[in-house]
C-alpha cells in the first residue's frame, strides 16, 4: 500500500517572489546595482540575489532600508511589503494546519495563499469548485484519480477540502466569483444520489452574499477559458498583486506576472459575461437536480 503523506515543512513560497520581485523592480527603478543595494544593508551581493528571487525569509529592518535607500515615499506601499514579508515568514515555518496536507503537487502551497486572499476567481470546465464540494462528491474524486491508496489519505483529503471551506464563513469571508461549465454539472460524480446531493449545496451556498456563481451553458459554444481551469488570487491591500494557479497532470503552475495575470483577468471576465446570470444559473442547478 501507497502512502503519500507529505512531511516536508516547505512552505509557499509564492509570497517570497512575490515580494523579491517588488523589491526588484524598485531597484531597477531607482537605478542600483545590487552590490550597492547589499552595501545598503551591509550584506553581500549574493543576499540580494537571494531576496530578490524569493528564496529566502526577509527582515523588516533591511526591508525598511532598501525601501528608503531606493527611494519609496509611499509610507502604504512599505507596509504593505513589510506585512508581505511577515505573512511569508509565518508561511515559511509552515505554522498553518495545512502543512501536513496530503496532495499532490503545490497544494499546500495554494491553501496557504488561500488562507490569506481576500477574494479568488475560479474557473472550471470539468468538476465543481473545491470550495463548493460535499464531502461525497470529493471522496469520490478521491478514489477515481488514483492518486491515494490509503483510505486514510482520502478521509483526510475530504477533511481538508471540508476545513478550506470555512473560509466562506465568519466575519471575514472569502469572496468567491465562480464561473462553471454545465459539463461539470452534469457529470456524474458518484452517480446521482451523489450528485443531487452536490447541486443542492451549490444553490445553499450561491445564496450567500459574498458567493457570486454562474454556469456557462453549453449554448455558449467556444469561450475564452476554453484551455482549462484556473484560480485567480487577489488580496486585500490596493496594491497587490494578482497571483493565478492552473491546474496541470502533475500538480499546478503559477503564473506571477502581472500582465499574465491580466490576461487570465480578461479571459474571465470574457467567458462570465458568455455565462447565465446568477439567478439563472441557479434555476438550471435546479432544475438538473430534479432530473437526478
Amino acid at each position: 500500500m501507497r502512502s503519500t503523506q507529505q512531511t516536508s515543512t516547505r512552505a509557499s513560497t509564492v509570497l517570497g517572489r512575490r515580494l523579491g520581485g517588488d523589491l526588484l523592480r524598485l531597484r531597477n527603478a531607482a537605478g542600483k546595482t545590487q552590490q550597492q543595494a547589499a552595501e545598503s544593508i551591509n550584506a553581500t551581493g549574493t543576499k540580494i540575489v537571494k531576496m530578490e528571487r524569493g528564496w529566502v525569509p526577509m527582515r523588516d529592518p533591511d526591508i525598511r532600508v532598501l525601501c528608503e535607500f531606493y527611494g519609496l515615499e509611499d509610507r502604504k506601499a512599505v507596509v504593505r511589503l513589510l506585512e508581505l514579508a511577515k505573512l511569508d515568514r509565518e508561511r515559511r515555518r509552515a505554522k498553518g494546519w495545512w502543512r501536513h496536507t496530503p496532495a499532490p503537487g503545490g497544494m499546500p502551497e495554494y491553501i496557504a495563499m488561500e488562507q490569506a486572499a481576500s477574494h479568488i476567481r475560479n474557473w472550471q470546465s470539468s468538476l465543481v469548485p473545491g470550495l463548493l464540494q460535499t464531502p461525497e462528491y470529493t471522496r469520490t474524486l478521491g478514489v477515481s484519480e488514483g492518486f491515494w491508496e490509503d483510505p486514510d489519505d482520502i478521509e483526510r483529503g475530504v477533511e481538508i477540502k471540508q476545513k478550506r471551506q470555512q473560509r466562506l464563513f465568519g466575519e471575514r469571508p472569502l469572496r468567491l466569483y465562480a464561473v462553471v461549465w454545465e459539463a461539470a454539472l452534469r457529470q456524474q460524480i458518484g452517480g446521482p444520489t451523489v450528485m443531487s446531493a452536490q447541486l443542492e449545496r451549490l444553490l445553499e451556498l450561491a445564496e450567500l452574499p459574498h458567493v457570486h456563481l454562474q454556469v456557462l451553458p453549453f449554448r455558449a459554444g467556444a469561450h475564452p477559458c476554453i484551455a482549462g481551469p484556473f484560480s485567480i488570487v487577489s488580496f486585500e491591500e490596493a496594491d497587490a498583486l494578482d497571483v493565478v494557479q492552473s491546474d496541470t497532470v502533475s500538480g499546478m503552475a503559477w503564473v506571477e506576472n502581472e500582465a499574465e495575470c491580466h490576461t487570465y483577468s480578461d479571459r474571465f471576465d470574457r467567458t462570465a459575461r458568455l455565462s447565465l446570470a446568477p439567478r439563472d444559473s441557479t434555476a438550471l442547478i435546479a432544475g438538473l437536480r430534479k432530473e437526478m
